[in-house]
């Protein structure tokens, strides 16, 4: 029973965090769009409210006129709506879904003791330390380098030795699809922290001193703007990375590579690449940015790369028939390799193996998992060969006989 509320639990958590996680990076691509389509107005009212800029948009058969204020503005007349409990809502599932699926299954999901023979708690000890170090690093190189000359571009460079760096870590230490999440958690963390600690209470900062009823500067306070901003457009080029490292965990070929913290680092920034194409072409449009297609064109043919690279080889010709396969020596791998998790105490994915009949009617799903995709063992932690899993293929394909 306990595998099965987990399971529930792992599938209430997921749904929770891709609802939250839509509603977060949709409204944070929208307000990027809306920052490289304002335009500065000409009408003497909005210059004297200090609109910086303004556009007009039609949706749902309404007609829209969002406002930016380059400063504070005098008055706010209508309830003022915050944007954070997306962020929060986001990193707050998606940390229970780890929690759930890697955490609490740290021997089974976490560990690759080939990699390191670790114990569960240290193993998910040092994962929950990564995703606090990445913040802290990547939080030290922003206030140090961010508005120095040309800092933008030294906060980029440095990230990317970061982020390499920590593909190639989280890639050492764990199972290879855990350490392409942590990967993702450790980027979405440091996102999720700039709304927590810099961008809402800057924000708070602004609102604070203009109801208080006293005079305040607003040049002075158009510093909190500006570094809201910077961690803003930060998480925006996080974004695609981040969705790629999630995503690509389901998939045995990337992260069983041997290689795999390249293909991983090439991908993410390849995502980050083609991000920078849909900020500026908005820019670019309105004549403020240059051509912003050489990005997108770098960074698909990164992807290219990565997908020629990866290719499979092709198969060798067998010099005699292959032996037909018995459901005995089936049974005999699904009783060493499955039924510690799909047994009669334990049933992972409420999948039970441990009669005949119960093989049988798993049949496909296990042929997808153990022959096609590779997921299943979990990180090959009883050492399933390529020649069982061949083995398991024929019989399946030969029609899955109980003979």
């Amino acid at each position: 029973m306990e595998s099965y509320f987990l399971e529930w639990a792992n599938l209430l958590l997921r749904w929770v965090h891709v609802i939250t996680a839509i509603a977060w990076i949709g409204s944070s691509f929208y307000f990027v769009f809306l920052d490289n389509n304002l335009q500065k107005p000409s009408s003497p009212d909005l210059l004297e409210k200090g609109v910086g800029g303004a556009m007009w948009a039609v949706h749902g058969g309404g007609f829209y006129n969002p406002q930016k204020y380059m400063v504070a503005p005098k008055k706010i007349h209508t309830k003022l709506h915050w944007f954070y409990w997306e962020s929060y809502s986001t990193w707050l599932s998606g940390f229970a879904l780890f929690t759930v699926l890697y955490l609490y299954n740290a021997g089974t999901f976490l560990i690759d003791k080939s990699l390191m023979d670790w114990t569960p708690v240290m193993a998910g000890s040092a994962a929950v330390g990564m995703l606090v170090a990445f913040w802290l690093v990547y939080d030290i190189i922003c206030r140090v380098f961010g508005f120095r000359k040309n800092g933008e571009l030294i906060v980029a460079g440095l990230m990317i030795v970061v982020v390499a760096f920590c593909s190639w870590l989280a890639n050492e230490l764990f199972a290879g699809r855990a350490a392409f999440l942590l990967v993702g958690a450790m980027i979405a963390t440091a996102m999720s922290a700039n709304v927590f600690f810099w961008i809402i209470p800057g924000q708070r900062k602004v609102v604070a001193a203009m109801t208080s009823g006293e005079t305040y500067d607003a040049n002075a306070l158009a510093i909190h703007g500006k570094r809201g901003k910077q961690r803003s457009v930060h998480n925006t080029y996080f974004t695609l990375p981040v969705i790629f490292a999630m995503l690509s965990n389901h998939y045995s070929f990337l992260y069983t590579h041997e290689q795999r913290w390249v293909l991983l680092f090439v991908m993410m920034l390849a995502g980050a690449l083609i991000r920078q194409f849909f900020v500026q072409r908005h820019g670019y449009h309105l004549g403020r940015a240059a051509n912003p297609w050489p990005f997108a064109a770098v960074g698909v043919v990164m992807i290219l790369g990565v997908i020629v690279a990866l290719r499979p080889a092709p198969p060798k010709a067998s010099a005699a028939p292959a032996m037909p396969v018995s459901f005995a020596q089936v049974q005999s791998l699904v009783g060493t390799h499955c039924l510690s998790c799909h047994g009669a105490q334990v049933q992972m994915k409420n999948v039970r193996l441990d009669s005949p009949e119960l093989i049988k009617q798993n049949a496909q799903n296990m042929y997808q998992q153990v022959v096609v995709t590779k997921q299943m063992p979990m990180g090959n932690a009883t050492g399933l060969t390529e020649e069982d899993r061949a083995l398991f293929g024929r019989w399946f394909q030969a029609g899955a006989r109980l003979d």
